[in-house]
């Protein structure tokens, strides 16, 4: 048992140090007492009560903003006199902790940094947010690799000129992050040049941003596509024909594809057939919920592993041998809609094809154990009718995660990788993938607790490898059960036997 702490408090929230203080709010390193986890807390101090309402809507718009390279909210609190968030705090060095230990970067890693804030940015920008400046202490890098950003979503109507000043401001912050003498440094200062405005009719767009990017990184991690001249002795971009920046990288790819389809490996054989591990059993009584309440349960079993592509098809082989009518009456939900008919996940010839021979799906190499995706909620209810189980509950799927688990933090997310005794990610009873691989339906319906307020929204648990950074601790809120993900899964929930 942890011992007694002089460490104030806010709700579930250890308070550990002061990180900042502005006219209005605190920010704190914080551990969340119920999961062990260090989080970030923001509060509102309590003499500034007239900002309360301003304070939670910009709260409600990080809340909204999901994306997996931007910081997500945890939690809202609005109770008496206190008033604070919780959210991610991002792990590695931001880009300003570099700028003052003076450490640059190479120039393919700060131009996979730069696509990185572009792609995050363009989704920001496609969504009409508003956002506070952003700065290179807002972008964290991890040894990894890694790009992150701190969530700067704020309550209002996105200012016109947002993106042209955030790209102007780290056109001109970045240059000493350059690391001089090595290839591609040219290019990366023309491009940071470019972001500047320097030789240029309009402003450069985040869209622009991210291909140049990707452009430079593509060379500099493939020489033979970066074998052209340095970019300083390339004319400015409005002297550039478009057609034949198109023409060149069509021909590059062209050039690559051929060799590589020359070159192309055949599928691997088929590896032998291992059984999937067994349903966990978790037994009756009280369990820990990432609130910090006590959920009491009644004993039931989790299938250790999300339900696999091998699997699914054995149920739709099944639905292939029924009627419509008796299809409906045996395994759909009572609240599916009358025009949905069928339970087929997208792209499923393509992706069942590919687990069959043990080939690719979109690039990525895929088994009958591998898990299914591309399925909503009423394809989920349905299978597991089937299986005469149910989809888990958000307090089944949490307690048999957290059992035997002191920091569920801790779990290694997997990628979407078949299933196997070698996973990583597991938990001391058995579980896989409940960090990452892909994230699960629930059969659960509840509050967001960043938005305390709000209404009642369906609950998708558990990281995936699209979106790893919160990994078992995750959760989204949504109100749209038809929607279809390439990380969205489900596993099945029974009875106690």
């Amino acid at each position: 048992m942890d011992s007694p702490s002089d460490e104030p408090t806010l709700g579930d929230y250890r308070l550990k140090e002061l990180l900042a203080e502005g006219p209005l709010t605190r920010t704190w390193l914080a551990e969340q007492v119920s999961v062990r986890r260090k989080v970030l807390v923001d509060e509102l101090k309590p003499e500034a009560e007239e900002a309360r309402e301003s304070f939670l809507a910009d709260v409600r718009s990080k809340a909204a903003t999901d994306h997996p390279l931007i910081g997500s909210v945890y939690e809202a609190v609005a109770k008496d006199s206190h008033c604070f968030f919780a959210r991610e705090r991002l792990a590695g060095a931001t880009l300003e902790e570099r700028l003052h230990a003076s450490e640059p970067l190479r120039p393919s890693v700060l131009a996979h940094v730069l696509r990185r804030v572009a792609e995050g940015n363009l989704y920001l920008e496609s969504r009409g947010q508003a956002t506070a400046p952003l700065d290179p202490c807002d972008i964290h890098l991890e040894d990894s690799g890694v790009v992150r950003l701190v969530n700067l979503s704020v309550a209002g109507e996105r200012e016109p000129e947002r993106s042209v000043e955030d790209i102007m401001g780290l056109g001109v912050n970045l240059v000493p992050l350059v690391a001089d003498g090595h290839s591609g440094a040219t290019r990366l200062l023309t491009l940071l040049a470019w972001m500047r405005g320097e030789g240029l009719e309009s402003p450069i767009t985040w869209e622009q941003v991210r291909d140049y990017s990707a452009q430079i990184e593509g060379q500099l991690v493939d020489p033979a596509a970066g074998a052209g001249p340095a970019t300083s002795h390339l004319p400015t971009p409005k002297k550039l024909p478009v057609a034949a920046i198109v023409m060149g990288g069509a021909l590059l790819l062209v050039g690559v594809g051929i060799g590589l389809s020359m070159m192309k490996p055949k599928p691997p054989a088929a590896p032998p057939k291992a059984p999937l591990p067994p349903a966990v059993l978790i037994p009756e009584g009280k369990h820990l919920m990432p609130d910090g309440t006590e959920a009491t349960l009644p004993a039931f079993q989790l299938a250790a592993h999300e339900v696999t592509i091998g699997e699914y098809g054995e149920f739709l082989d099944t639905l292939a041998l029924l009627t419509k009518d008796q299809r409906e009456r045996t395994f759909d939900h009572e609240s599916q809609p009358p025009e949905k008919a069928s339970h087929i996940p997208d792209d499923w010839d393509n992706l069942s094809a590919a687990a069959k021979a043990n080939s690719t799906w979109q690039g990525r190499l895929v088994s009958l154990d591998t898990p299914v995706i591309g399925v909503d909620w009423w394809d989920a209810a349905a299978y597991c009718e089937w299986k005469r189980g149910n989809l888990p509950t958000e307090e089944q799927w949490f307690a048999a995660m957290s059992q035997d688990v002191k920091q569920p933090s801790a779990i290694k997310p997997s990628n979407w990788l078949p299933v196997s005794a070698e996973t990583p990610d597991r938990t001391p009873n058995g579980l896989l993938g409940m960090a990452g691989s892909v994230a699960e339906w629930t059969r659960s319906r509840s509050v967001n607790p960043a938005n305390p307020l709000g209404e009642k929204l369906w609950v998708i648990i558990g990281g995936s490898y699209l979106k790893p950074a919160n990994g078992a601790l995750a959760r989204e809120w949504i109100d749209d059960r038809a929607i279809r993900r390439p990380d969205l899964g489900f596993r099945l929930a029974t009875d106690a036997r």
